[in-house]
């Protein structure tokens, strides 16, 4: 049996309605949502087990690894510089790394690398999860290799590296890696319950993540054959699942494009910046312009890491993916936001002024648009759409 906790207004009945349904419909262990509204949070639930055996209950601070929906917070570490005049988007990532310039990499843009058309999305040659804990060799190593494609033309989801590109330009430009600039300039003085990483004091409130249903041997070998190099060398050099986060080493770690911590409460109040064009609150953390820029698209393409996987053509902005014509974050098309892998989910609809996070320990197997992440955005624009429930 689970218990539902929090608070939900009345208005988004539908809400709290979709996430009881997640349990009992969709094999939900323990998860949160947090939905703002002009900055106010009119959703924030919690329920079911923090661990696999079912003897930990879900708390109110509860922390659980949001794999990708990390890499909203890691952008806007460099937005937030860019926004300042220090870091240039349009500028070449070798004007701040010069290293970067290795094996034809000159003309590639900052920009490239948050919106994924880098064509980095893996490295070439084998590497470790132990050598990716390792920020100085993976990020040399990312500077040495050449792009999988032509920088600029298509996207290629930088599943892992994403948080090495973007993070080493924040380093270089701050002097801080994004994690310490995060809780810096953003969560540290906002009081926001997220980090890169978790530190060792708050490893008592860390969920437990649960693997998504398994494949058999043979099935994973007919996928596998299927992803091109560069879906392979994004997805699976190294592999990362839930076994791996659990550990000690990885929490430690600094992987801005997939080891985030954080409730719900957190994730919709990082992504209520975006929501609220830079506005947290009373607090300005970006110019309505820069936040804007956040959106900006790239491009619609089929993209070349995820594309058998989505369905159909995407487009990402500078940081954040576009709801767009497949309406991943809602009817609006020009909303954003991010998934992370197993069905967490950061979302920002500036015209309507809304912000959700969705987090969970039980890993579906979908690297966007979990089914339990689509019901509660569908049950959210219900509830928008003034369709409050009654009796």
């Amino acid at each position: 049996m689970f218990q539902v906790q929090g608070h939900c207004a009345t208005r988004f009945a539908a809400v709290r309605d979709a996430f009881e349904g997640n349990f009992r419909e969709r094999g939900e262990l323990g998860a949160a949502v947090a939905v703002t509204v002009g900055g106010e949070t009119v959703v924030d639930l919690w329920g079911g087990w923090a661990d696999a055996a079912g003897t930990r209950a879900w708390e109110r601070d509860t922390l659980v690894n949001v794999w990708s929906t990390s890499k909203g917070p890691t952008a806007l570490c460099a937005h937030i510089l860019a926004d300042r005049g220090l870091l240039d988007l349009d500028a070449p990532v070798a004007a701040y790394w010069p290293e970067f310039a290795a094996a034809g990499k000159e003309s590639v843009l900052v920009r490239h690398l948050l919106s994924h058309r880098a064509g980095l999305a893996g490295l070439r040659e084998p590497h470790s999860l132990e050598q990716l804990f390792d920020w100085e060799l993976t990020t040399k190593r990312l500077a040495a290799t050449e792009p999988w494609w032509e920088p600029g033309t298509v996207s290629g989801y930088h599943a892992l590296t994403y948080g090495f590109l973007v993070g080493e330009v924040v380093r270089r430009v701050s002097g801080l890696l994004p994690g310490a600039f995060l809780r810096r300039e953003v969560t540290g003085p906002l009081g926001i319950d997220f980090g890169i990483g978790l530190p060792e004091k708050d490893a008592g409130r860390a969920a437990e993540l649960v693997h998504p249903p398994t494949v058999e041997p043979g099935e994973q070998a007919a996928i596998f054959s299927q992803l091109a190099p560069v879906a392979l060398a994004a997805l699976t050099n190294p592999v990362a699942g839930a076994r791996e986060a659990n550990t000690a080493e990885w929490r430690a770690a600094e992987l801005p494009a997939a080891n985030g911590h954080g409730t719900a409460r957190a994730v919709a109040a990082l992504y209520g910046i975006f929501a609220g064009r830079g506005s947290y609150g009373a607090h300005r953390v970006l110019s309505p312009e820069a936040a804007e820029r956040v959106r900006e698209g790239q491009g619609v393409c089929r993209d070349l890491v995820l594309g058998a996987g989505l369905a159909g053509e995407t487009e990402i902005g500078l940081g954040l993916w576009l709801s767009g014509s497949r309406h991943s974050y809602g009817p609006n098309p020009r909303a954003v936001g991010h998934d992370g892998f197993g069905g967490s989910c950061g979302l920002a609809d500036p015209e309507a002024g809304v912000s959700l996070g969705y987090v969970m320990n039980r890993m579906g197997p979908h690297i966007a648009d979990d089914p339990r992440k689509t019901a509660l955005v569908d049950a959210l624009y219900s509830a928008l759409r003034g369709r409050v429930r009654t009796g």
